[in-house]
Formats: C-alpha cells, sequence, structure tokens
C-alpha cells in the first residue's frame, strides 16, 4: 500500500482556501501517572529537546526517569488542571477559535484554522488532515513560541514535515519563525501588565530556560529573550533597577541559561524585597510552567524567605489584546493570500 493518503480526496476537495495551524507544545490527556508518563516519553524522546546520543540517552529515560518522575509531574499537573482539560490545551483552543472570529472576514470566509500539539492530541496530523478536509490550498504555521528555539519551532516545523512526507499533494506552507519583538506583542504585553502591576514593585520578567550548550551551538533564544525584555521595559517606561530577567525550569545536570528565577526569587526575599511582580514574556498560554512552578512553588519560595507580597500576572491567553496582536502577525505574513 502506497504510504501516501486520501491525496485524491484532497484534490477532488481543493478550493481557494487558506489554513492557519496554530501549534503549541502539548499535554499529557489527563493528569494520571501512565498518561503523564507516556507524554513524557514522547517530550523526552525528541532530539531537539535532549541532544545526546540515543544509544546513552534512552535508557536513562526509560531505565530512571519514566520511573520516577511521572508521579510527581503528575501531581504538579493535578494542582492547576480544570474540568476542561489540560490549561494550556483548553486556552490555545479557545486562540485558535478567537482567531478564526477575528480574522475570518480578511479572507472573506475562505479561512479555517486548526490547533494541534507538538506532543500528545490533538497531533499535528490530525490538524493537518482537518485543514486538507477543508481543501484548504495553502497554510500559515503559527507556533505559539514568540522566542525561536530548536527545541520548541524547530521541533514542531519537524514534526510538520515528517508527516508532509507521508502525503503526496502537500498545501503551499509557509511559517512565523518567531515574533519576539513584534511591535503589537510587545504593547499587548505592555497592556496586561500595566492592567495587573502592584504599585512600587519590581518586575521579574521569567523566560523558559535553556541549557546553556544549545545557545553556545547557536539557538537564538537566549539573545530573542533578552531582547524581548529590553523592549517590554522601554515599552512600559521602566529604569534598570525597576525590572529583572530570569530563565526558569531548568532540568538535569547541565548549565542552564542564567540568572535561575528560583534562586533570585530567595535572593532576592533575603536581600530584603517585599513586593514582587512576576510576568512570563515567553508563554502566550497559561501552562504547568507558568500556573504551578511559577505561581504556586515560586510564591511560595518568595515568602518562605522573607517576601511579603507576590503578584503573579497572567499569560495573555484568550483576551481581546491578545487575539489582535496575533491577527496582525498574521496578517503580516499572508498579505497576498487576503
Amino acid at each position: 500500500m502506497s504510504k501516501y493518503s486520501n491525496d485524491a480526496d484532497y484534490i477532488s476537495n481543493l478550493n481557494d482556501s487558506t489554513g492557519i495551524l496554530v501549534v503549541n507544545l502539548g499535554s499529557p490527556d489527563s493528569c494520571s501517572t501512565a498518561d503523564v508518563r507516556r507524554y513524557l516519553s514522547e517530550f523526552l524522546s525528541d532530539r531537539r529537546i535532549i541532544e545526546a546520543p540515543v544509544w546513552f540517552w534512552q535508557p536513562i529515560l526509560h531505565g530512571i526517569i519514566l520511573r520516577t518522575r511521572p508521579r510527581k509531574t503528575a501531581h504538579a499537573y493535578s494542582k492547576v488542571w480544570t474540568d476542561s482539560g489540560s490549561p494550556l490545551v483548553v486556552i490555545s483552543q479557545a486562540i485558535a477559535d478567537k482567531l478564526q472570529q477575528n480574522l475570518s472576514n480578511h479572507f472573506n470566509n475562505k479561512l479555517h484554522i486548526e490547533l494541534a500539539m507538538r506532543y500528545g492530541k490533538p497531533s499535528v496530523k490530525q490538524g493537518i488532515d482537518k485543514l486538507r478536509a477543508a481543501g484548504v490550498s495553502r497554510i500559515l504555521i503559527l507556533p505559539l513560541y514568540p522566542q525561536y528555539s530548536a527545541t520548541t519551532t524547530a521541533s514542531a516545523l519537524d514534526a510538520i514535515f515528517d508527516y508532509c512526507g507521508k502525503i503526496r499533494a502537500i498545501p503551499e506552507l509557509r511559517m512565523i519563525n518567531e515574533y519576539h519583538k513584534h511591535p503589537a506583542y510587545i504593547k499587548a504585553l505592555a497592556q496586561s501588565i500595566t492592567e495587573k502591576r502592584s504599585p512600587d514593585a519590581k518586575l521579574l520578567m521569567s523566560f523558559h530556560g535553556l541549557p546553556k550548550q544549545n545557545i553556545d551551538n547557536g539557538d537564538p533564544y537566549q539573545q530573542q529573550c533578552l531582547v524581548t525584555a529590553a523592549r517590554l521595559a522601554e515599552e512600559l517606561k521602566l529604569s534598570q533597577d525597576d525590572w529583572i530577567c530570569c530563565f526558569q525550569s531548568r532540568f538535569g545536570p547541565k548549565q542552564w541559561l542564567e540568572p535561575y528565577t528560583n534562586v533570585t526569587l530567595e535572593k532576592l526575599a533575603k536581600e530584603g524585597l517585599k513586593k514582587i511582580d512576576v510576568v512570563c514574556p515567553g508563554f502566550p498560554a497559561d501552562c504547568l510552567e507558568t500556573l504551578e512552578e511559577m505561581n504556586m512553588e515560586n510564591r511560595e519560595l518568595f515568602i518562605e524567605h522573607g517576601g511579603e507580597q507576590y503578584n503573579y500576572i497572567p499569560a495573555l491567553n484568550d483576551t481581546p489584546i491578545h487575539i489582535q496582536a496575533l491577527s496582525e502577525i498574521v496578517l503580516k505574513y499572508c498579505k497576498d493570500w487576503t
């Protein structure tokens, strides 16, 4: 049997419409240990995530990590899980739905937007299949990663191109590589922060960490995070003493990007800082790393070491200012499609 599937159906249904594939990282199907183990196995088997030889890494992953880490991670997920499911999936779907509403008129109502997760469900295959079933002739890929990294954006593209290798009739593809300093994105962040700032509080901007070796090998992620932070501070008219940029969620023995968020929060509290506002400008949608790590674990850490007021400012999520910013970014990339 040919590896190509449903190509004749796709060609017969082809029309002059546009598809947008909104991509995010993903989530386990539930917060059960078994589902978390399956999710972590897929996530940590990605060569973009763990840049180590398979012969070295896989015995560690299956012999140690997947025997111990899923239970702890499942407990963390259970603290943020909602009746509708994973916050990341629920919010990402809401973003996709509202983008559809906001952008349809620009495409003469010939627009189809689908959500895909790099790991878990809905999968990249499911998202592309739905767009092909709608007969789209072109697809814009919108990874919800403002800053580019091989571990995020490139990994999502790997999954997309791997699946395209299994179909014969591939739609025209375009991708949004990053939008770390796009004015609409910066302004949306600044407005959200301004609405939720605490008077006289220091602002800590926390980005997801990355092994320093990745940066040494050419990943532009750190530089883009620093540019986002600087542009945001400029938009907010903050002085140098008013804010700080840190990196969170380190994993394993390697050196990661510094300063570390948790170490910085503990240090600031011990030095007498009583009030802090925390925002995560690299996370367009709230997820485990923002809701549990930043809003729970690091809150406890700051208070435990002498801090008094810890204000987590939510991600942009599906707010109108975020939908408008993403719409502007999308339209920039497909003016000749509208």
